[in-house]
């Protein structure tokens, strides 16, 4: 794991820096699970770019906002992954900067880390609510217990809070991720019997 990441420098002045990296083991399976179902549901197919979702915002349908579905994200766990451990958050004309580099990082751990440690850093290094960065710190701070034991509705409570964790509150919940939450269950009913999800998070 990165012992500190740009992301969590930045946030540590305003929010302060609660963390707490765990082993792949230490990690639910709901919360494997619910990351995937929330945030990238053909993570265990794609080589780290979804291309299809990247075609539809370069060219979306004319007069109408590109929309995403639940389960598709505006970028792969693999790109979002890259981005927390490598570069820096941001937007306007940083982000366009950072895309080379994203795109970069992004196929080098595609090929050296693979998908379990890509997941496992991902639920590591990602903020999870002001200053909560990974689902250790996230499950500690909302529910008071450790990330192995963390229900599926606590998981896809707290992966609800994506992609915005200051905005959207875990506990109290915010309407947002108390309407997000049971679909994201939903959809973690569906893809749970996918046979590469299995190999992935099992």
């Amino acid at each position: 794991m990165p012992p500190i990441t740009i992301t969590q420098i930045s946030n540590s002045f305003s929010y302060g820096l609660k963390r707490d990296y765990v082993k792949w083991e230490d990690i639910s399976y709901n919360v494997k699970l619910a990351a995937l179902a929330s945030e990238d549901q053909i993570f265990a197919e794609h080589g780290g770019f979804d291309w299809e979702q990247i075609q539809m915002s370069l060219h979306p349908p004319k007069g109408k906002k590109r929309k995403l579905p639940l389960g598709a994200a505006a970028s792969t766990i693999t790109q979002q992954t890259a981005k927390n451990v490598f570069l820096w958050q941001g937007n306007g004309v940083t982000k366009y900067i950072r895309k080379i580099p994203e795109a970069y990082f992004t196929k080098m751990i595609e090929w050296f880390w693979g998908k379990r440690r890509i997941l496992e850093v991902y639920l590591n290094v990602i903020e999870m609510g002001p200053g909560i960065f990974g689902i250790e710190s996230a499950a500690q701070h909302y529910f008071h217990k450790h990330a192995k034991n963390l229900s599926r509705e606590e998981a896809a409570m707290i992966i609800a809070c994506l992609p915005n964790p200051k905005k959207f509150s875990v506990v109290p919940a915010s309407r947002r991720v108390s309407w997000r939450y049971p679909q994201i269950l939903q959809q973690m009913r569906l893809i749970e019997d996918d046979e590469d999800i299995q190999k992935i998070i099992k």
